[in-house]
């Protein structure tokens, strides 16, 4: 089974909303990933964002259950694929993972887009909204690619 890790911050925004939008579209494909998340500054563990879970309804998916999680070691080693939001997040993880390199990318960078994807964190439902769209047109490029290449 591969394993795609996507990394963000708290954890409570932008990676959970791509792992729950990746999860539905490995079901749809019934591919043998496992998809989850994790942040790089979670100091306790925290319900997703409540607009987050509002802008996910759209996809018909539910984020009420989700507890953030601390990135460590054994995620990183676990994963086959490392999926960050933006560029700092990536080179965080390169310094700090630096012998993990080759499955470190931006989601936009591994499905050939550039720049990164705007948090959300502090605004208003709209920015959720608009996040989550973003996240789910990446998320079908990422599956999509992942399926070609099975």
């Amino acid at each position: 089974m591969k394993r795609i890790l996507f990394v963000c911050t708290g954890n409570t925004c932008r990676s959970p909303m791509a792992e729950a939008l990746a999860k539905k579209e490995i079901n749809k494909y019934s591919l043998d990933i496992n998809a989850f998340s994790r942040g790089i500054a979670v100091y306790f563990p925290s319900e997703a964002s409540k607009h987050a879970i509002e802008a996910m309804k759209e996809y018909d998916v539910d984020l009420s259950d989700h507890k953030s999680k601390q990135l460590d070691i054994k995620d990183i080693e676990e994963a086959d694929i490392i999926l960050t939001m933006t560029n700092r997040h990536k080179q965080y993880l390169l310094l700090n993972f630096k012998e993990h390199k080759e499955k470190i990318f931006t989601l936009k960078e591994f499905v050939e887009e550039f720049g990164d994807v705007k948090d959300p964190f502090g605004g208003n439902i709209e920015d959720y909204k608009n996040c989550a769209k973003d996240l789910n047109n990446l998320i079908k490029k990422l599956i999509e690619k992942l399926y070609k290449n099975m």
